[in-house]
């Protein structure tokens, strides 16, 4: 199965404070177990808020909203898609992570739907256009 590891955001990474050498090299080999172990899939750290935007909708309407947003223990600052046997597999190599943040944080685990979890509302047309933008995407 497959989820996504979300590194949790923290006034100190919404603020913009780069993490210091010693995280960065931490993580670095954190990673790299990941990659060994054939878990991570993809991973990235994020801009604070103040450099993104959301879009709401309503209906047909679409309204940008400007960043920073509310609510900083809500956001995400980074994550990783990995590919685990189950979500205790997940946790446990989040148990083993160093800590993302130079304070207290938190890091979230979701399972990503897979297209088996749609077979009961998918339609043949639906079908055909996930699999044509999935080989789209493999054969970038």
């Amino acid at each position: 199965m497959r989820v996504m590891v979300l590194v949790k955001a923290t006034a100190d990474s919404e603020a913009g404070t780069m993490p210091s050498g010693e995280l960065l090299e931490a993580m670095g080999k954190y990673n790299e177990e990941l990659v060994k172990a054939g878990i991570m899939q993809a991973g990235e750290g994020l801009h604070p808020s103040s450099k993104g935007k959301r879009v709401a909708f309503d209906g047909a309407k679409r309204t940008v909203i400007d960043g920073p947003f509310k609510h900083t223990a809500e956001l995400v600052a980074g994550f990783w898609i990995w590919q685990v046997k189950d979500m205790d597999e997940a946790v446990a190599w989040v148990k083993r992570c160093p800590n993302p943040m130079p304070g207290p944080s938190e890091i979230e685990i979701r399972r990503i739907f897979e297209m088996e979890d749609f077979a009961a509302t998918m339609t043949p047309e639906a079908a055909a256009l996930h699999e044509g933008n999935r080989q789209k995407l493999e054969g970038r």
